[in-house]
Formats: C-alpha cells, structure tokens, sequence
C-alpha cells in the first residue's frame, strides 16, 4: 500500500518538475521575444530569410544540403522539430588566397589576415542537435583528412572549400561519414572567431602545455604558458592555431575540444539569450551561412536549454600516415570504424555504396595502361580502400595505352560502377554482360579499372596537396 507521505513525495516531484518546465518555457518565450525584435532592428530582416549567407549557392549547390523544415510552425518557431547536421567550418585566409585581396593588406612586408571565405579549412566541425535525444554531438574532422574530389583527384579535405565552397565540403562530408545528410552550413574566418570570444568575454581554459611559435610572414606569435587562465579571443586563437607539438592534426583537435568544451560550459545559459544579437552583430560580417534568422534562434535556444552536460565531442576515427607512405602528411580514416561512428551518432540509415552479401563486389582489379610509377598505383589502390574496397590488387600492366579510363563491372552491377566512378572523379562506366565486352579487353573480376590517360592528365593537373 502506497503511504500518504510517499504520495506526497510524488506530487511534489511532479511539481517540481512542472514549475522547472514552465520556467524554462517563459523564459524561452521571453528571451526570443527579445531577440526577435532586436535582431529585427539590427538586421532589418524576415524571420525566413538568410542575411547572414554571404556565398551564393547555384540550384545545384543547394540540393547538397538538406531543406526540410527545422522549427516548429506559429508560437512553436523556436522550438527544434528534428534533428539537424550542420557543417561548421573555420578558415585562415590570406591575400595569396584571394583574386583580388583589398588594398589595404598590400605591401605591408607581411601577409595579414582577410576578411574573406575562400582560404583552407582550418577547423571542420559536423555539429549534431538532436531535440529527440536532448544531445549535441560535435565531430571534428581533421583538415589533413585524406579524401577524393571529383575532378581533382586526392586531396587533404582542407581543399575542398578552396575547391567548391561550402557545397563541395558538405558533399565531401556526408560521402566521407557513408551518406550522413548535412542540412546547414556555417563558415567564420579568423577575424570572426576572435571577435566571438572578445564578444562572449573571453574564456577559462586550462593550457595543457607551453606553447610557443613564430611565424613573421603571417605576423603569427603563439607565447602560451601552461596553466588555467583566462584567455581573450587573440590568446584562445594562438591555442586553436598552435600546431608544433609533435601530434599534428590530432593535436589541434584536441585543444579545440578543450576550448569548445569550456566555451559551452561558461556560455549556454539563459543570459546569452539576451547578449545573443550584440554577439551577432558583432560577427557578422566575418560569417556565412545558409540559416534563416528563425532558425538561428531555435538552435541556439536549444544549445542554452542542452547545456554542456550532454554534449559530446568526437574526432574523426583514423590514423596519420607515416613518413614513407606519402610525400605529404594525412589523416587516414578508417571506414569501417567510421561507419559504425556513423550509425550510433548520426543516425545513418542508407550507405552510400550499395550493400551486398557478395564480397567479391568490393574487390577491384586495376590494370594499368599507362605505365605508371608504382607509387602513383599504390596512392590509387589506398583511395579506393578508404571508401569501401578491400582485396585491391594490380596485375601485370596493360599492353596498350587507352585515352579514357574504364571502369567495367560484370553482370549489370551499375551502383558499383557509378560508385566507383564517383569516388575516383575520372572515368567512363561500363557494363559487360555474359557476352564479350571488346575484343581487346578481356575482363575476368566483377570490377575492373583500366586506367588510361585521363588519369595520367589529372595527376598534373589537378593533384592539390596542401
């Protein structure tokens, strides 16, 4: 029999439980009324509309990203409705970046910062809120990842941007995590990023080391001593942009996990939802993104009412390359593990390269008929096995140089090809049925590459190794 003190007990709770409810709810309410309006008179905008997007994205570029409603209809607006992927991405950009760098930045015996878009990621976040699980899931992407780009053939990740924009990093993204759907984009350069922390009041962190470096070409001096201390948006960048400390890419990741992590820990309250136009304004020109102002509002009324408590921080699981397997350094993912990152954290449903129970679908024969050097096969055979292949081997050479390279599969398997054809970025698919293909070709895998000149003119050409 249940007592009346425990009943008590009970409805207290509930009670309790309803009052933190409703608080939260007027103070959202309250707070977005706010900044509604403020935000009304700084941008002079539509809740829908995107003032901030400072890259326009052709049709094509915009069917990259996801455009299925966010928020809640009516007086719900800022309420969070599904889960949302965005791609946050951060860059360096100096005149040697740009076309045509301002006039300002010229002959001043070094090379500033631009207020500009166009440079290497130097930061590449996929950011996850998820309303159903009351969670934020933050990926870092190592700039040194090793990806294809069609048309341009194996590229650090970092590249992609330069390459294609926002776009082209979303594409790269959701093909490296197996089809993960990105829905937004946000890029902010260095001179955004320490006008943020300068807006948010800095931030305590605890420098895991002494970092020191000097690069007079840049005018970038990093003198940091060990210890916690509370840093400004100048000091916090000479951490994120530290980089000699023996760990490279993973090392970079590391202290912008311990930054982000104390940032959230000091800044998602509720007094942020009041500073949160100021802040905006404040960085807005050194910002660009595809989020509507209704949207922007929703997210970051999320992130307060989150909190840092359930967020979590991933790194992109791989390794480094080691000295004598490239003539660059790189990130080297590690798909399998990826794919499983994919499932538990991402939600991924669909992989992007067909699935089937015959495992002779994912082994490729590559015949050259180019002559070329074995490093140039052996780099082809590691890019084919970071999105899916295994079992990759090259036979004897081919005995006549083709113009264009195939890439032929047996029996109607289309979606290996296509996929094939996708991730190389080069190339002209074909379908042999039981029949013969050509006479000079004799085909004897499920899939085989012939590789041909095409290959050899997109090595010159196009090879980015930044």
């Amino acid at each position: 029999m249940t007592s009346k003190k425990s009943l008590v007990a009970e409805n207290d709770g509930v009670e309790t439980s309803n009052k933190t409810r409703w608080k939260w709810l007027w103070l959202g309410m309250g707070a977005i009324a706010l900044i509604s309006a403020t935000l009304g008179g700084l941008l002079a905008v539509s809740m829908t509309s995107t003032p901030l997007m400072q890259t326009k994205l052709t049709p094509k570029e915009a069917e990259v990203f996801e455009s299925d409603r966010l928020t809640g209809e009516g007086l719900k607006f800022s309420e969070l409705t599904r889960p949302v992927n965005i791609l946050v991405m951060g860059m360096s950009v100096l005149p040697t970046d740009v076309q045509n760098p301002p006039a300002g930045v010229k002959n001043r015996g070094y090379l500033p910062q631009v207020n500009s878009f166009s440079g290497l990621t130097d930061v590449m976040l996929l950011v996850r809120l998820n309303p159903e699980e009351k969670k934020i899931v933050i990926l870092s992407v190592p700039r040194d990842t090793r990806v294809s780009l069609e048309g341009h053939g194996v590229v650090k990740i970092n590249a992609a941007n330069v390459v294609g924009g926002p776009a082209l990093s979303a594409k790269t993204v959701s093909e490296l995590l197996g089809g993960v759907e990105i829905d937004r984009y946000i890029r902010i350069n260095v001179l955004g990023v320490n006008k943020l922390i300068d807006a948010l009041g800095g931030v305590t962190v605890d420098v895991p080391y002494d970092m020191k470096y000097r690069d007079d070409s840049q005018h970038l001096y990093i003198n940091l001593k060990k210890g916690k201390q509370h840093l400004n948006g100048d000091k916090t960048l000479q951490m994120l942009r530290f980089r000699n400390d023996g760990r490279g890419d993973i090392g970079r990741v590391e202290r912008q996990h311990i930054v982000m992590r104390s940032l959230a820990e000091q800044t998602l309250n509720p007094a942020l939802l009041a500073r949160f136009p100021k802040i905006l304004n404040v960085v807005r020109s050194h910002l660009d993104t595809n989020l509507t102002i209704e949207e922007i509002l929703t997210l970051v009324n999320f992130g307060v009412q989150t909190g840092n408590s359930n967020m979590e921080t991933l790194t992109l699981p791989g390794r480094a390359s080691t000295h004598h397997e490239y003539k660059t350094s790189y990130w080297i993912p590690n798909a399998k593990q990826i794919e499983k990152m994919a499932i538990d954290y991402f939600n991924l449903q669909v992989m992007n390269l067909p699935q089937t129970s015959d495992s002779t679908l994912r082994q490729v024969v590559i015949k050259d008929s180019t002559a070329s050097d074995s490093e140039s096969l052996q780099n082809l055979m590691r890019s084919l096995e970071l999105v899916g292949y295994s079992g990759v081997y090259v036979p004897e050479p081919w005995r006549e140089p083709l113009d264009t390279t195939y890439i032929i599969v047996r029996n109607g398997n289309r979606d290996t090809a296509d996929a094939l054809r996708a991730a190389l970025g080069f190339g002209e698919v074909r379908v042999q049925d039981e029949g013969s293909f050509d006479s000079n070709i004799t085909i004897d895998s499920p899939v085989t590459i012939v590789l041909g000149k095409d290959w050899l003119e997109q090595q010159n050409s196009t090879n980015l190794s930044y």
